[in-house]
């Protein structure tokens, strides 16, 4: 619709209006207009919202700032005078024609109508709504042209599909009657096949049947066999075990007994020696005075050393302890070797605390072992036993505590065993036993002591 002057006299071009949507394809043309004149403006010709895209090349331009341009052409009188001053430029020919109001016939109905709106000469309106019928009119043609050449080639696949659809059923129905006659014989087949089988079933089940009593009677026969079987090996373990057992405790038996009497015999021998040191009696037989009834001094034991002034911290307890005619040291291995150095691997705790063993071993002479807790051990340990030490570990399931009590009460009434652990069970334990215990702390400092 085109507005007019209240005059009469149609007012030029600026006062027209556009009572449609532009068309995309008269859009994209302004669009490049204002992009190709846009590179001609300085910034400060170009309307405050264009100039963040001054730098950008033209496609990029028309790309990124299409909508603001075509926006700024339609609000901005100034700035399409600017640009139809570059189109004029650009394209002098054309614009000359339309400023006359005769737009050359054979241009591009588009590009007239691009031109046209950014130069709005009079009638300028009449040439955008023209182009865009025009742009319609051949977009509905070349849409038509597409679709009737769509359509002849469905048509032609169609015809296509339906012979190929002939031929496949043409071979499908020779395939099924081949089906149907190879159907017909495997029937035949399968009856004759059906009635074999069930001849064979029968007489599989009458083998079965036979074979199944043979052989419950012959499982009859080995079950009485394997029960009289067992019922003798049975017997005959009873009796091997109870023969292996007699024999094994009249061995033990002698050599524990001998052993411990043996030990004992030693222990009173040494002490009495010992006794006869510290009292320097003279080798002279009985003298009248000692048929005289009285009391006779007795023979220091583990005991009586804690009775004098020395502290139960002082090494030189042990010293005294170990003194004493056929003592024996049993040492809580990891309990010592976890005092004085537990920063330091499993495997170097035992050579290091083995080897001070060894030397203390060589100085005072006496028995000595070390006792090892063996849950704290992943795989059996290869180590050899230091000179005078003898090393063992306690077996799976028993502890190393309960191996040393065992130690404890293995020894005879009257030997001096001293017990080297700081943990109280088992130094209450060994001392119910008779046995002298030692803290940890004592042995290290008897250690550093050299």
């Amino acid at each position: 619709m085109v507005e007019t002057t209240t005059g009469g006299e149609p007012d030029d071009g600026a006062a027209e209006v556009l009572d449609r949507p532009l068309p995309d394809g008269v859009r994209r043309r302004v669009v490049q207009i204002v992009s190709d004149g846009f590179g001609g403006l300085t910034v400060a010709e170009l309307p405050v919202q264009l100039r963040q895209y001054a730098r950008f090349a033209p496609n990029r331009r028309a790309k990124f700032a299409g909508n603001a341009m075509a926006a700024a052409l339609e609000t901005d009188p100034l700035f399409r005078q600017r640009i139809a001053e570059k189109l004029r430029e650009a394209q002098s020919e054309l614009t000359g024609a339309l400023d006359s109001g005769s737009p050359p016939p054979a241009a591009d109905p588009l590009d007239v109508a691009a031109a046209a709106y950014v130069l709005r000469p009079p009638g300028w309106v009449k040439l955008v709504t023209a182009a865009g019928e025009e742009a319609l009119r051949a977009d509905a043609e070349r849409a038509d042209e597409e679709t009737r050449a769509e359509l002849d080639r469905l048509r032609e696949e169609l015809a296509e599909a339906r012979g190929q659809t002939r031929t496949e059923t043409e071979r499908l129905r020779t395939e099924l009657e081949s089906a149907k006659k190879e159907a017909e014989s495997l029937h035949r087949k399968l009856r004759g096949a059906l009635s074999d089988v069930k001849r064979g079933e029968a007489a599989v089940r009458k083998l079965r049947g036979e074979m199944e009593a043979v052989r419950g009677e012959g499982q009859a026969h080995v079950s009485a066999a394997e029960s009289e079987s067992r019922r003798l090996k049975a017997r005959l373990s009873e009796v091997e075990a109870t023969l292996e057992a007699t024999r094994r405790a009249a061995r033990e038996g002698r050599s524990v007994e001998d052993m411990r009497v043996r030990l004992l015999l030693d222990t009173v021998l040494d002490a009495a020696q010992g006794l006869r040191r510290e009292l320097a009696l003279p080798p002279v037989s009985v003298r009248p005075a000692e048929t005289v009834d009285a009391v006779e001094p007795g023979r220091m034991t583990p005991k009586d050393i804690a009775a004098r002034a020395l502290s139960e911290n002082d090494p030189a307890i042990l010293d005294q302890l170990l003194a004493l005619p056929q003592a024996h040291l049993v040492v809580d291995g990891y309990n010592v070797t976890k005092t004085g150095y537990p920063q330091m691997p499993l495997e170097k705790q035992r050579l290091r605390l083995l080897g001070q063993l060894s030397q203390l071993a060589a100085q005072t002479g006496a028995e000595v072992t070390c006792v090892f807790d063996g849950a704290e051990l992943a795989a059996p340990v290869l180590l050899a036993p230091p000179r005078g030490v003898r090393v063992l570990f306690s077996k799976p399931g028993v502890t190393a505590d309960e191996l040393i009590r065992q130690l404890v009460r293995a020894e005879p009434p009257g030997r001096p065993v001293i017990v080297v652990s700081t943990d109280r069970e088992v130094a209450d334990g060994v001392a119910k036993a008779g046995a002298r215990p030692v803290a940890s702390a004592v042995l290290l400092k008897r250690f550093s002591r050299g």
